[in-house]
């Protein structure tokens, strides 16, 4: 059974090794900083990094509006992959799936999120109502910024 219809894909190449863009995904000293898109803060309730553990935490938007969001992560692959359900509760019937891959492209990594959401229909609202694929790049863009930012001041050292 094809899910294309009911995918999002983003994609971005990050200049830097792979084992720091996957810690920056599994470590909430980071993950607090650069989550979210543009104009998004997120407060931490809980964040246990394990298969079956769960990140519950709050994103405020830049209008002020707080958006109650929860993660439970179904596969870890260190240095290569995450998988995990995403939504606004614990068994949330909306929640949707994601799968991180990210591969070594010369000193670079290749980022990859696919998220497959239940159906059409919520694949659609995600990109429509909630600007689903401009809000993943500019979330993908905030990570790339803040681990430049890190090797930089690694350099720097």
């Amino acid at each position: 059974m094809t899910t294309a219809d009911r995918e999002i894909v983003i994609s971005r190449s990050i200049s830097a090794p792979r084992e720091l863009v996957f810690e920056a995904f599994t470590d909430i000293r980071h993950l607090s900083q650069w989550w979210g898109p543009e104009g998004f803060t997120t407060t931490t309730r809980t964040f246990d990094f394990r298969v079956g553990g769960t990140w519950d935490f709050v994103m405020r938007g830049p209008d002020g509006t707080d958006y109650q969001e929860w993660i439970s992560w179904t596969e870890i692959a260190a240095p290569e992959r995450i998988t995990l359900r995403h939504g606004e509760f614990q068994d949330d019937p909306n929640a949707f799936e994601s799968i991180l891959t990210f591969a070594p492209d010369g000193t670079s990594t290749r980022l990859e999120m696919r998220t497959i959401f239940p159906t059409k229909e919520l694949r659609d609202e995600a990109a429509e109502k909630y600007h689903a694929v401009e809000g993943g790049r500019q979330t993908l863009a905030k990570l790339d910024a803040y681990i430049t930012e890190i090797v930089s001041k690694g350099a720097q050292n």
